[in-house]
């Protein structure tokens, strides 16, 4: 005997209830899918039924009025469905064939960008930044604007060997996935958090502040009631900033960017993969960040160029080697990629050659 359902106003309410009825109906019995084109595929299910999806880009940062345009589009075309991608981009679900080509050319005509499908770039996640975040060491927003609009072609139209993630996370707290995406911007501070002993004993809770630091670089200062900071253990995360608001770590000079590659969450033909450091340090050049982005099309081209079909970016850097990866992108290997962290032994090379 079933048990009665509770009703409760605690969490979300079910899924199910917001999918489209073509989904509902046929729910986990679905033939096959087919890519049409860049922005438009089609999932067949084994009654027949088809649903189509149109996919466009669309920013990290939104406004109601951005939400209800998706929304009166929607209802338009589509019976009031679509749905936002882990992605950030946007999928309007199409029950009626009819309304596919329709739906394009409104989009087109409001200027969406239509592509992701497929072996192509897909939008770009990213965390707040300077807009929001307080740790942040470099922007968020302004950065992806600028690479998204350089390698916008590869959202519309040019494909890739496999398709490619692109992250950014503007502190190394990363709350953006950055450690598993195929390419990733990472913002690092370069100097350890000033320590305002004047306000630190009126501020903050300097247990707590303690705490905050996950390799345990903040310790007690009794003689000025306050905390210090050994340099050498810390790892610049900005941390205790959040705790602690007299320990600013921002720094206009030393704040940058690192970029990082060959990561994937996909176990498909090989195992999940964490990023690894390519780019030490870039400037932080706004409005444009011309270095971050010719950095990011110099490795996606090389890849374009150079791998099989299908590889990931990680898969594709495997089979060559790393060695062969710096010498193809002409990116200079330097000490700062030599992981000499404490407990970094697993990820040391331990064969005796060299992979080329």
């Amino acid at each position: 005997m079933s048990l009665p359902q509770r009703k409760t106003d605690i969490g979300p309410p079910h899924y199910k209830q917001f999918l489209p009825p073509v989904i509902q109906k046929n729910y986990g019995q679905w033939k096959y899918h087919e890519e049409i084109n860049a922005g438009l595929m089609v999932h067949v299910a084994e009654s027949g039924d088809k649903i189509w999806t149109v996919r466009v880009a669309s920013p990290r940062l939104i406004s109601t009025d951005f939400v209800r345009e998706l929304a009166d589009i929607a209802d338009k075309y589509c019976g009031g469905y679509f749905r936002f991608t882990s992605r950030h981009n946007v999928e309007f679900l199409v029950s009626e064939e009819s309304n596919v080509k329709p739906l394009e050319e409104d989009l087109k005509k409001r200027g969406f960008m239509i592509g992701g499908i497929g072996s192509r770039v897909s939008n770009i996640v990213h965390t707040q930044g300077w807009v929001h975040c307080h740790s942040a060491a470099t922007d968020a927003s302004g950065i992806v604007k600028v690479i998204m609009d350089d390698l916008s072609e590869y959202f519309t139209s040019k494909t890739l060997p496999n398709k490619v993630k692109i992250a950014l996370a503007c502190c190394t707290n990363m709350c953006g996935a950055v450690h598993c995406s195929d390419i990733a911007i990472v913002g690092v501070h370069r100097k350890p958090p000033t320590v305002d002993h004047a306000r630190v004993p009126n501020v903050c809770e300097i247990p707590s502040t303690i705490a905050s630091c996950p390799t345990g670089a903040i310790s007690p200062n009794p003689a000025q009631k306050s905390v210090k900071i050994n340099e050498n253990k810390c790892m610049y995360c900005g941390n205790c900033y959040s705790v602690c608001p007299s320990m600013p770590i921002s720094d206009p000079e030393n704040d940058g960017v690192a970029i990082v590659a060959g990561g994937k969450v996909s176990n498909l033909r090989s195992n999940p993969k964490f990023s690894k450091l390519v780019y030490p340090w870039l400037p932080n050049n706004p409005p444009k960040w011309p270095e971050v982005v010719e950095a990011v099309r110099g490795i996606l081209e090389t890849y374009a160029t150079n791998a099989k079909k299908h590889e990931r970016v990680g898969e594709w850097i495997e089979r060559i080697g790393w060695e062969k990866f710096f010498k193809i992108t002409g990116i200079p290997f330097t000490f700062q990629h030599i992981d000499d962290f404490t407990f970094a032994r697993e990820t040391f090379r331990t064969a005796a050659t060299f992979k080329w």
